[in-house]
């Protein structure tokens, strides 16, 4: 039986990817489930594997070209009949599952519609600015009305929640006025495009309109150009908005953590590289505790409503260093799990990461976030919120400093902790005393489970 086999849908909104490797040949005898290619959409590099057993009599992609979401990459020569139905998992959350197997002779389905790659949160009513009409400021303040509910699906509207739109402010274009995903998306668009408030900035994250050209580097000497990759253009383009919406306040403190490594060095002398522990490891647990004493820290910025969310479960990002740029797995449920249990979920996702086998669920959920560069060096750097989170916080290399003890100096290891926050949702004092508790905690760990 002559199957088509088509590049699935691996995450809401994803229109095409990538073709990193292929593992195959025309002529080749596969194994079902057998990877076929890799597939590298937004920051996950996806294996693409087989439905059944057969022979792939065609290769329509090469190594490096994008493949739109619905277009037929190979064609297999099935030697067992399939369901016309059948369909291969590629992440962990059943909404990302797409049909990947049809008939040849059923039509392929089309790509979806291009979509923002970073969440964008609305905001509140704005004034229209200087020179401009009353009629080019956007109002984006909630219509709803008594029981009213909006012509969507569920999907849609969980679209619109993750974007911070209010659904009942959306024109939808289907029959009845039902709204789709791409008229959220335009939605978004037309929103950004009209907001006078944000300047150039935004702008510069919205498209390459409001972009300053460059110069003709070439006159003054050789150059190459190379595209960027896709993790770093999302990683440009979620910073750039960042920068350009979040009002950011660093705030930083110094702990002592001669007692903590000298524990570390101790466990980790009688244990595997898989249960390896590290100041990551530990920070992930002391970072947990802290969020429950001080919630506000694990909430985001609802402006459209003029409300914070304070969020009941703690899932912390931790940086990753790949040769492909910086991804940020999570850890779900920090709070409920121990220091050795988050040490070795951490190894474990960070090898992952590394190798570029994370999922987009993987880094999907994360309430706050910790970077550290202590393994690459630096005295002390300032990184940036990931919104809609409201915080984060950078750990630097452990440093011998002389620390007086009440009666002399002696010889100690300090690392510089720095805490980035949103200062529309935190104060000063607030970040100043976060950050204290942290380096308290690990400077006498009694402090983790005093309120708990």
């Amino acid at each position: 039986m002559a199957l088509e086999i088509v590049v699935p849908e691996v995450s809401d909104g994803v229109t095409a990817g990538t073709v990193v490797s292929i593992a195959v040949a025309v002529g080749d005898q596969v194994e079902e489930d057998q990877t076929l290619l890799e597939l590298e959409t937004d920051k996950a590099v996806v294996a693409i594997p087989s439905p059944a057993p057969g022979k792939i009599t065609a290769i329509n992609v090469s190594e490096g070209d994008s493949a739109a979401i619905g277009s037929v990459i190979m064609l297999l020569d099935a030697a067992t009949e399939v369901p016309q139905a059948a369909e291969i998992e590629v992440a962990e959350d059943a909404e990302t599952r797409s049909k990947v197997l049809s008939p040849v002779e059923a039509s392929p389905a089309p790509p979806a519609p291009e979509r923002l790659s970073q969440p964008v949160p609305a905001v509140a009513h704005l004034p229209p600015a200087a020179g401009l009409p009353e009629s080019a400021a956007v109002d984006l303040t909630s219509i709803r009305r008594d029981h009213q509910v909006a012509p969507a699906a569920p999907s849609v509207r969980r679209m619109a929640r993750g974007l911070g739109v209010d659904i009942y402010q959306v024109q939808g274009t289907g029959p009845g006025g039902r709204i789709s995903k791409e008229d959220i998306r335009l939605y978004v668009r037309e929103t950004l495009q009209a907001l006078p408030s944000a300047g150039s900035a935004l702008a510069a994250t919205a498209g390459s309109s409001g972009l300053r050209p460059l110069p003709d580097f070439s006159q003054w000497g050789a150059i190459s150009r190379e595209p960027l990759s896709r993790v770093r253009e999302l990683t440009a383009d979620a910073m750039g908005y960042a920068w350009a919406t979040v009002p950011m306040v660093t705030q930083y403190d110094k702990v002592n953590v001669t007692e903590l490594e000298a524990f570390r060095r101790e466990f980790n002398a009688g244990t595997t590289a898989e249960d390896k522990l590290t100041l990551t490891a530990i920070l992930v647990k002391v970072c947990a505790a802290a969020l429950k004493a001080f919630p506000q820290f694990n909430s985001s910025l609802d402006l459209a409503r003029k409300e914070l969310i304070l969020k009941q479960y703690i899932h912390i990002g931790v940086a990753v260093d790949t040769p492909g740029g910086l991804l940020v797995p999570v850890i779900r449920d920090a709070d409920q799990k121990g220091i050795e249990s988050l040490a070795s979920e951490l190894n474990a996702l960070a090898a992952k990461t590394r190798e570029r086998k994370i999922s987009p669920a993987d880094m999907d959920g994360g309430t706050f976030t910790i970077s550290n560069l202590g393994g690459i060096g630096g005295t002390a750097f300032t990184p940036i919120v990931y919104a809609p989170q409201v915080a984060i916080l950078g750990v630097s290399r452990a440093e011998t400093q002389p620390v007086w003890n009440g009666h002399e100096f002696t010889p100690q290891q300090v690392v510089t902790l720095s805490l980035s926050y949103d200062h529309r949702v935190i104060d000063g004092a607030d970040g100043a005393r976060f950050l204290r508790w942290i380096c308290a905690a690990i400077e006498n760990p009694i402090n983790l489970v005093m309120k708990n």
